[in-house]
């Protein structure tokens, strides 16, 4: 269970926190999944390593600051997506490429919402 992928794979106001730092890195997080399908490459895996820690830190650093009740919770499912990213190398397989579709998705609409009106 969970929300559907959308098709084409790219961000829409639906996935919006209300915090434009946010908003734009999860647009990037999903151009960086898109650009994996598009040229499957480990360059285009490395820049989408990249993405997602920048935005975890980010967001990390947001709910730290703003003493939000969940960030233990969430941090940790961050550093299991890392982990995961880490174990994988292009050129990636159908499963791997769902995976990463369907958990920045079910992430963003299932625990990022969580946070929204209370980061500031």
């Amino acid at each position: 269970m969970g929300f559907d992928i959308p098709e084409p794979y790219v961000w829409d106001e639906s996935f919006r926190v209300f915090y434009e730092t946010l908003d734009t890195e999860h647009k990037g997080l999903f151009q960086g999944i898109f650009a994996c399908i598009g040229e499957n490459s480990q360059g285009n895996l490395d820049t989408l390593r990249d993405k997602v820690e920048k935005h975890f830190s980010t967001e990390e650093g947001m709910m730290k600051k703003n003493n939000y009740a969940d960030y233990d919770s969430h941090k940790k499912l961050h550093a299991e997506f890392v982990g995961k990213l880490a174990a994988l190398s292009a050129p990636l397989d159908g499963p791997s490429v769902y995976y990463s579709k369907n958990w920045l998705v079910n992430h963003i609409k299932g625990i990022d919402f969580k946070y929204k009106g209370k980061l500031g």
